[in-house]
């Protein structure tokens, strides 16, 4: 399946970047209606977080996908996509330091010190900053061969992700344990080992030397 540059960027690329954009609109709209429940701030909380999680994998999914398939057009989203999962991240992130710890820094220093799931949670936040800074053509062309070794660490982000997730809840595990295992099918995806080399045993005709003709 092939599709045609300009479909891809006047129908297929607008049509992905609304539907990645529905999530924060309907949380938004329940904002504005005041419709998210008893506790809203829990409610926005769980929203940013798993949408961010969510597009981490759909964005890892890119590549096995494309492997899988044959079309090449869907590595065109992937930036788009990874984009997205930091921007959901960053108002998890920001949700936590304006709502939730009303910007006290010593309050947040000592929540990252003392409970895991926000440690790695913000260390998850500290990767991908550098992740969607670099992600243009022109960092990737500075950058050169670095940029493949230092997006690797979306790996890294992803597996923090779904261990802030795990750790956070407290009674039903069957989510976070679900997002585990696609990310750890998604790693084995991208795993592809190497074809051992074997060497081919030359046999020598009898009465005949081996050596350079």
């Amino acid at each position: 399946m092939s599709l045609s540059e300009s479909s891809l960027r006047f129908v297929l690329k607008p049509l992905v970047f609304l539907l990645c954009l529905v999530p924060f609109g309907l949380l938004a709209w329940g904002v504005i209606e005041g419709d998210l429940g008893a506790n809203p701030l829990e409610r926005v909380t769980d929203v940013t977080g798993e949408w961010g999680l969510r597009f981490l994998l759909i964005t890892l999914a890119v590549t096995p996908l494309r492997r899988m398939s044959g079309w090449a057009w869907l590595q065109r989203f992937r930036r788009m996509l990874g984009l997205f999962a930091f921007f959901y991240v960053s108002l998890h992130f920001l949700t936590w330091i304006w709502l939730d710890q009303e910007l006290l820094w010593a309050n947040m220093v000592a929540d990252i010190v003392k409970r895991p799931f926000v440690t790695v949670g913000f260390l998850a936040w500290l990767l991908l900053v550098p992740l969607a800074v670099t992600s243009t053509r022109g960092m990737m062309r500075r950058l050169g061969r670095r940029w493949k070794s230092l997006h690797q660490a979306v790996y890294v982000v992803a597996t923090l992700g779904v261990l802030h997730y795990l750790w956070l809840v407290k009674a039903d595990l069957l989510e976070p344990v679900i997002y585990g295992g696609i990310l750890v099918g998604l790693l084995a995806a991208r795993w592809q080992p190497r074809p051992l080399l074997r060497r081919r045993r030359v046999e020598t005709p009898p009465g005949t030397e081996s050596g350079p003709a």
